[in-house]
């Protein structure tokens, strides 16, 4: 069998890591090249701000840096904040990155969800869902090649894109309100969880749009493969809770649905389930028994080190694609 498989990352750098960014930011382009050599159909970047951990503030240049060092897998800014960007300067950017790529970047626009920072930008969150809507809409005019209107004045955005239509423009969310926007304006919808997928495909079909069926977004999950899996955990085990804490304190502080939680201790985060080491042995019948045999690798979560994330790569490469 083959087995399909993707990477992403976020660029959390928690200073208990002893990583200098620059550093971080060179091993994600050495991993692109590695993942796109051996076939991987997708590169996914993320977006936050003011992030005290250093979280990716910027996607589009690290895009543009994997877009460069890569020649096959599609990159995926997963997602654009869309009230923190003028639209019309987006759509340029994004269809530089399309030339740039030949047509291998697609973008998920959300609304985001932290309150610091709207506060940082001085944008009013209450705006979010009225800011999305004209970003959306301003990218799938430019990216159309022909002049159209904008905010009462006529423009057009050259040069044209690579790619008939250019990036794809998806939406990403975790309410129903998100997911009915989605099936009005967006070319998909990737959901932060997975509750949501069935009012996105109720606006579908309401809209008389093609049934896009049950959700194929399984629950995200984190995994690292490691020789000796106890050994893996005192390795690992740091940074997936770190990760795990970030993610959920912002979750706790905005109200919304997410899939991280804040937890005291490894052990009570191994309890929850959503993050794994495991041997490549035990991934391999796990891929083998699974409706759908494709690995998210997620390498440098929550800060962890270039080298031990190397360690988990190679084991894939080695033990677990050669095996499939």
């Amino acid at each position: 069998m083959s087995v399909m498989f993707g990477l992403r990352f976020d660029f959390r750098n928690p200073e208990f890591a002893g990583v200098p960014m620059a550093d971080r930011y060179a091993a994600a382009l050495e991993m692109a090249e590695w993942a796109d050599r051996l076939g991987a159909v997708s590169l996914t970047v993320s977006e936050h701000h003011g992030s005290p951990d250093g979280y990716l503030p910027s996607p589009l240049p690290m895009v543009a840096a994997m877009a460069a060092r890569t020649t096959n897998v599609r990159l995926m800014v997963a997602a654009i904040i869309a009230p923190f960007y003028d639209p019309l300067r987006l759509a340029e950017d994004l269809i530089v990155l399309d030339h740039l790529s030949k047509g291998r970047v697609d973008v998920i626009v959300a609304g985001g969800y932290v309150g610091g920072e709207f506060d940082m930008f001085g944008v009013p969150i209450g705006e979010r869902a009225k800011r999305v809507t004209e970003t959306v809409s301003t990218l799938r005019a430019a990216f159309a090649g022909d002049p159209f209107e904008f905010r009462g004045r006529t423009v057009q955005v050259t040069p044209a894109p690579y790619r008939e239509g250019g990036p794809g423009v998806l939406l990403g969310g975790s309410s129903d309100a998100a997911a009915r926007r989605a099936a009005r304006i967006a070319d998909g919808f990737i959901p932060s969880i997975p509750d949501v997928w069935d009012a996105y495909r109720d606006e579908c079909l309401k809209l008389g749009k093609p049934d896009p069926g049950p959700s194929m977004i399984p629950p995200a999950h984190t995994v690292a493969l490691a020789l000796d899996v106890e050994a893996g955990w005192r390795e690992f085990g740091p940074y997936f809770l770190h990760e795990s804490n970030a993610y959920g304190k912002w979750i706790a502080e905005s109200g919304t649905a997410g899939p991280y939680k804040e937890v005291r201790d490894i052990g009570g985060l191994r309890a929850m389930g959503e993050y794994s080491v495991v041997t490549p042995e035990q991934m391999v019948a796990d891929l083998k028994a699974a409706p759908f045999a494709f690995a998210m690798l997620h390498p440098m979560c929550g800060g962890t080190p270039p080298d031990l994330a190397w360690s988990s790569l190679k084991l894939f490469e080695s033990d677990v694609l050669n095996a499939l």
